[in-house]
């Protein structure tokens, strides 16, 4: 295998920038969402009935995005040495694999969460109008979260059709095979 761009996206952009942008999009995506939602539930007042839910659920939410990121990976039963690291409190999930993942694998395994977190959130905030605020400011914060898997994306939609990714400890390979 030849490395056709090895991306690590913490030296590229810088880690504060990503995190400034990864929360200004968090918030202009609660903005952007909230105006069709408050005028579809024309609710004045929110329930405050699952609040503890909705703390514990910011809680969680940085770990289950992560684990998202790894589920698509046991689906295709990839082999994957999963590690756990310790951020705070909560476990942050991560993995490398033995072998190289598919172009398309990683663009599934990044989109994970914006799939299977995001989307049933809004589903969540239409059926429940009394407290669609709850999963409205849950679903914008995780769309903020996955700002680095839409970055990650866009890189690796440059790369050939036929690459191969290989996670690395500072940031990823986009690996082509040797003619």
């Amino acid at each position: 295998m030849n490395c056709w761009k090895s991306v690590n996206l913490d030296k590229q952009y810088g880690l504060k920038w990503i995190n400034l942008i990864s929360i200004f999009t968090a918030l202009l995506s609660f903005i952007i969402l909230n105006v069709p939602f408050s005028i579809f539930h024309q609710v004045n007042q929110v329930n405050d009935s699952g609040i503890i839910l909705f703390l514990l659920a910011i809680i969680l939410l940085p770990t289950l995005h992560s684990f998202m990121h790894i589920l698509p990976l046991f689906l295709f039963k990839r082999r994957i040495n999963l590690i756990i690291l310790r951020k705070k409190a909560l476990p942050v999930f991560t993995f490398y694999t033995d072998t190289h993942i598919s172009k398309n694998a990683f663009i599934i395994s990044a989109l994970a969460p914006t799939l299977i977190i995001t989307i049933p959130g809004l589903i969540a905030t239409l059926v429940f109008p009394n407290i669609y605020i709850y999963f409205l400011l849950i679903t914008s914060l995780n769309i903020g979260i996955s700002f680095l898997d839409y970055l990650t994306i866009f890189h690796l939609i440059k790369a050939p059709k036929n690459a191969f990714i290989e996670n690395g400890n500072e940031g990823f390979d986009i690996l082509l095979k040797a003619n």
